[in-house]
């Protein structure tokens, strides 16, 4: 493609970005002069796209309102933001007629993408797992994003430079099993070669990825989705807490979701039906306790705390609380707040 017609275009995806840019704006992106821009324009005129010329102190170019579309010039990383945007929507329960608008335009930028661009993407988008219906989420450097998805395609081992939630930076080998969207992040979760142990890993801080010689074999057992939703509920934090409830597994995890605690499902017995209710063991980590209180409450289901008894104490202190507003009357003089402990 020759230098001219590479600004041409060049100049065409700036003003698709949205707003009017000054000639010296674009002649300097462009790295040519004014005069050479006007002419630019006039090429893009000549074909038929709707350039608008805006006059004034603030004055430049835009693109108007067209009966059609002009084309479309997505970079790597637009196009990668776009498909994934595409892949969430399917997965947010849209109308039949959503759904198939959705299709087509994911058809329509795979078709025009270049070869090996496309094989990246559906690399990825075959990697991609969500443990909850997705909603906005933050998109990842795409060259790391790319080259992770590749390695748990082709099962090879991918080298990282990862910085913790503490600021501590290492370099690592991972056999990445595969990516995973929660709670409007990106994860990547695989064994830690170096440790021999299953880890998890957000996306965004990762600051470099390479894929390495050699390959693995896929686990078996759960799927990555799974896995990740296992690493936080086990994750270190400084409490540890079990607990018995009376209830069906569907009425616990409306409360306490597999992100944050495990329950220990009992096969029911001889002609039990699996919704009926019966006592569920529930284990969970967590850093304070003061949220855990009121979230049983809201449960109303029979529990028995196993540990920590700091828990215990916290309940019970929410109970009296509760029963004391509640004897209250209008006549009774309003206390002062206090504030819960923990």
């Amino acid at each position: 493609m020759s230098r001219p017609t590479a600004r041409v275009l060049t100049l065409l995806e700036l003003l698709q970005s949205g707003g009017t840019r000054t000639v010296a704006e674009l002649a300097d992106r462009l790295g040519v002069e004014g005069r050479t821009v006007r002419r630019y324009v006039d090429q893009l005129i000549d074909l038929d796209l709707p350039v608008e010329s805006v006059r004034g102190r603030y004055g430049g170019y835009r693109l108007a309102p067209g009966y059609r579309l002009p084309p479309l010039m997505l970079s790597d990383d637009e196009a990668l933001a776009v498909l994934l945007g595409l892949v969430a929507g399917r997965r947010a329960g849209l109308t039949t007629a959503q759904h198939t608008a959705n299709e087509t335009a994911s058809a329509k930028i795979r078709r025009v993408l270049p070869k090996h661009i496309a094989r990246r993407l559906d690399t990825l988008l075959e990697s991609l797992a969500f443990t909850e219906q997705p909603g906005e989420f933050d998109t990842p450097d795409s060259g790391v994003l790319l080259t992770i998805a590749d390695a748990v395609r082709h099962r090879r081992p991918v080298s990282i430079r990862y910085t913790d939630r503490d600021g501590r930076r290492s370099e690592r080998t991972l056999h990445a099993y595969g990516i995973v969207a929660h709670g409007g992040r990106w994860y990547v979760t695989g064994k830690d070669a170096q440790i021999g142990e299953d880890r998890t890993f957000r996306l965004d801080r990762i600051a470099d990825a390479r894929t390495l010689p050699g390959s693995f074999e896929a686990p078996v057992g759960p799927g990555p989705a799974q896995r990740v939703l296992s690493a936080f509920a086990t994750a270190e934090y400084r409490h540890e807490v079990a607990l018995r409830i009376h209830g069906t597994a569907e009425q616990i995890r409306a409360h306490l979701p597999a992100g944050i605690a495990n329950l220990e499902e009992h096969e029911p017995a001889a002609g039990q039906d699996q919704a009926t209710e019966r006592w569920l063991r529930v284990e969970l980590r967590a850093e304070r306790l003061d949220w855990l209180p009121p979230v049983l409450a809201a449960l109303d289901r029979p529990f028995v705390i196993e540990r920590p008894d700091e828990l215990r104490d916290l309940v019970t202190a929410l109970a009296d609380r509760l029963g004391s507003y509640a004897r209250q009357t209008a006549s009774t003089p309003s206390p002062s707040p206090t504030r819960p402990r923990g």
